[in-house]
């Protein structure tokens, strides 16, 4: 179909597009004038998104569109409304109880069914490039649109702030029974510390054992020394009990025995001088003899005498060796001890420490929480509160007649084209020779057309053919 083929059919079948296109209208203009009227008030709040541990644990890592379609949703919540019915305190009406036993036999929730009503005329508009919420209400009255609009807003308003006060208290709730948890078992820690303390007469901490250490070296020490001592001793209690005894150091230290071998050197001097002097046979030089065989015994019961004395100090020397690696071997097996003990305080110790470092992160959480629970501040801040608007929102009747008559141009040519399909007309030549499947020989002029003025120039052709016609008419 040719645009051509369109207007032909139009202009041919203009009563049926005027008719549909002026019922279209005239329905909507009266519909629209007969419709009541309705007013819508609107309210905004405002988020704000800064942020807080509390609102970190509600809603997580959510970007801010998809708080504010979270928002969204809450406002249009079952919770919301149900709470806009108990703040009107609908559900105490005489009236709208009637209402509700009307409609549902006394079945459900009146505050559920009253909610489900006021959903309907609620809508809830975000804005998409800031934090502001805009929450409409349409109904019959001004006064009322405004007021349940007020409404829904303070309900979302109390909603957002139980949402952030009830998970709270429910971890404070959670956070104190841990407490006392955590405190029981750092008391538990402390007893059984003290207890293995008593127990172990000692302190788990480092004095005592470095006392003991200290002690541990000091007799190490002390057992060095005794058997460096002890070693030389034994080497001199051997040299004296051996052919060079008088060779000795006490031997040769001692002041008795220097004496006697002083007497003995001069009595056998004296011996040597009577001997030239007198003769072996002298009875000076027997009696000589006789002192210097007494020396000698007397030196050699000193010598005797002395080395004894090393002996016995060689004696002395491993005995107190003996009992000083004794004491050591003693004060080993207590320092070992004492660190055992330690150690098995100090894991109590630690017990007790990381007993105490829970209870003190748990306490603090208790705290954080509890004033958390106690915050009577929302993210939610109201922006502007609705007023009885002073113009009707609906309905439009200028809007609607527009609408009337786009929609009323559209069905009037569609009824034009359906009646034109039902009773098809040949309205042009193209339409007759798609009709016949011949070609066009000439067009006829419409009757009381008065020649051919203003009209197209005949071809050639056209013109061979109308003039026998031209010549009938005139003869006629």
């Amino acid at each position: 179909m040719t645009f051509g083929h369109f207007l032909s059919i139009l202009k041919a079948r203009w009563w049926v597009v005027l008719l549909v296109l002026g019922l279209t209208v005239a329905t909507t203009l009266v519909v629209s004038l007969l419709l009541p009227r309705s007013y819508k008030a609107s309210a905004s709040v405002v988020l704000d998104f800064k942020p807080d541990p509390l609102s970190a644990a509600i809603y997580g890592g959510m970007t801010p569109p998809a708080v504010m379609a979270t928002q969204v949703d809450i406002i249009k919540s079952d919770r919301v409304a149900q709470r806009v019915v108990r703040n009107l305190k609908l559900a105490e009406n005489p009236t709208v109880r009637q209402q509700w036993q009307d409609e549902t036999k006394g079945q459900g929730s009146i505050e559920t069914w009253l909610g489900n009503v006021f959903q309907r005329n609620m809508d809830v508009e975000p804005s998409r490039e800031s934090s502001v919420i805009v929450v409409s209400y349409r109904a019959p009255d001004p006064r009322f649109a405004a007021g349940l609009a007020n409404a829904f807003v303070q309900a979302y308003i109390d909603t957002a702030l139980e949402l952030r006060v009830d998970p709270a208290r429910q971890y404070s709730t959670f956070f104190e029974t841990r407490a006392k948890e955590a405190r029981e078992a750092l008391e538990k820690a402390q007893t059984r510390l003290s207890s293995y303390q008593q127990q172990s007469g000692i302190i788990a901490t480092d004095e005592r054992l470095d006392i003991e250490n200290g002690r541990l070296n000091d007799l190490s020490a002390q057992l060095t020394a005794l058997q460096a001592i002890s070693a030389e001793s034994t080497s001199r209690q051997a040299q004296a009990q051996g052919a060079q005894a008088d060779r000795t150091q006490e031997v040769l230290n001692s002041a008795i025995v220097g004496a006697l071998k002083a007497d003995l050197s001069r009595s056998e001097a004296a011996l040597q001088q009577l001997t030239v002097r007198l003769g072996d046979a002298h009875p000076q030089v027997q009696e000589a003899r006789a002192n210097i065989t007494e020396v000698r015994s007397r030196l050699d019961a000193e010598t005797r005498k002395v080395t004894g004395g090393v002996t016995i100090s060689n004696t002395i020397n491993r005995q107190r060796e003996g009992t000083i690696r004794a004491s050591l071997d003693d004060q080993r097996a207590k320092v070992l001890k004492l660190k055992a003990v330690r150690d098995e305080g100090m894991v109590m110790l630690r017990d007790v420490d990381n007993a105490q470092r829970a209870y003190d992160a748990i306490l603090q959480r208790v705290t954080q929480t509890t004033l958390e629970s106690q915050t009577t501040q929302s993210n939610v801040n109201l922006l502007t509160q609705a007023v009885p608007p002073i113009e009707h929102a609906s309905p439009r009747v200028l809007l609607n007649v527009l609408l009337a008559v786009v929609l009323g141009s559209l069905l009037a040519t569609g009824t034009a084209l359906a009646l034109e399909l039902m009773d098809r007309r040949v309205r042009s030549g193209d339409d007759a020779v798609a009709a016949l499947g011949m070609p066009l020989l000439g067009v006829m002029p419409k009757p009381g057309a008065k020649g051919f003025t203003g009209a197209k120039p005949l071809s050639l052709m056209q013109q061979r053919l109308m003039a026998p016609l031209e010549r009938a008419g005139k003869g006629a």
